[in-house]
């Protein structure tokens, strides 16, 4: 844990409202049985930089032998990333990754040309009651690494930089912010934080990413006089030096960005790419449940079951589909 001088705060109050773009407030959607909060896509964005999911799972409560199980399924075109608060993820993938995730660390999955994955509530954890509060979202590839093969990067929590300032503390997840990077690869211009903050403490944004947002997870923050609560995202307006500052019982948030894609990308449920031809293509791939002989393996040691694609497609334009 260092101080970092880069993360010396302006005053929240000199910014105008004009300064944030737009406010997302996420909808639930129901993921069978487990209910997260959804701030991307939404209406007013696709994407924060390469940010195109952004699913807050939590918090919840799970008697002893209850968890979650999200079964086996299909991911092209993306990355994901899992960071929890609470609780933990059993996550095993069909290139052969079998990770429990624990808070603070960081599971990040590249589907690239195509992969399977199941996370499960583990085994351990279900022997008793337990927590479950966490944040998993998609990065959309770079058109040049859609076709890649697909890898696996977990980091522990002692592996990711920390920073500290009056009232502040943030870890870097992903990417690059205050003069520090964090370990994971990545194939475009990114950064993530998990900043904790002291009632009334300011936090400067990063000033050198092109695209940039805050979901407040906990507490509440002013932006211009105005007080955003948990549940809201905020994406601002490129090249403002940003502030925000923490409302009177503390705030814990996310600040995410970079750089723009090229262009819009088509989602459909667990499939993102430039073009539909990949989606349609990966979406026969799966219902042809060819196992280990075409585009999609299960994962190793949970292949009993997996989630079915849907029987249309909805929105094949730049859709919004997942469940």
């Amino acid at each position: 844990m260092s101080w970092n001088p880069t993360l010396t705060p302006g005053n929240p109050d000199e910014i105008g409202l004009d300064a944030i773009e737009t406010v997302i407030v996420p909808r639930a959607r129901d993921l069978g049985g487990f209910e997260v909060k959804r701030a991307l896509p939404a209406p007013q964005r696709q994407m924060v930089g390469p940010f195109i999911f952004f699913d807050q799972a939590g918090p919840a409560e799970f008697l002893t032998g209850e968890g979650i199980d999200v079964r086996p399924h299909p991911h092209i075109g993306l990355g994901t990333v899992t960071y929890l608060y609470q609780g933990d993820f059993h996550h095993r993938d069909s290139i052969g990754t079998d990770q429990v995730i624990l808070p603070g660390a960081v599971n990040w999955m590249v589907a690239g040309k195509g992969v399977t994955h199941s996370e499960r509530t583990s085994a351990q954890a279900r022997r008793g009651p337990h927590s479950l509060f966490g944040i998993q979202t998609w990065i959309a590839l770079p058109e040049e690494r859609e076709e890649m093969e697909p890898i696996f990067e977990h980091h522990g929590k002692t592996e990711l930089p920390h920073f500290e300032a009056e009232g502040i503390e943030a870890r870097l997840i992903l990417g690059h912010a205050y003069g520090a990077q964090a370990p994971a690869t990545l194939y475009s211009d990114t950064f993530y934080l998990d900043v904790t903050l002291a009632p009334g403490a300011r936090f400067p944004l990063p000033d050198d990413h092109e695209d940039r947002g805050i979901y407040v997870t906990q507490g509440s923050i002013t932006v211009a006089g105005d007080e955003f609560e948990a549940g809201r995202m905020m994406i601002f307006r490129p090249g403002d030096r940003i502030t925000v500052a923490a409302g009177p019982q503390g705030a814990r948030l996310m600040a995410l960005g970079g750089a723009t894609m090229n262009g819009p990308r088509y989602i459909w449920w667990n499939f993102v790419a430039s073009s539909r031809d990949k989606i349609r293509h990966a979406r026969e791939e799966w219902r042809a449940a060819n196992w280990g002989e075409g585009q999609f393996d299960l994962p190793v040691d949970d292949k009993q079951e997996y989630v079915p694609a849907p029987e249309v497609i909805r929105g094949s334009g730049a859709a919004q589909k997942r469940d």
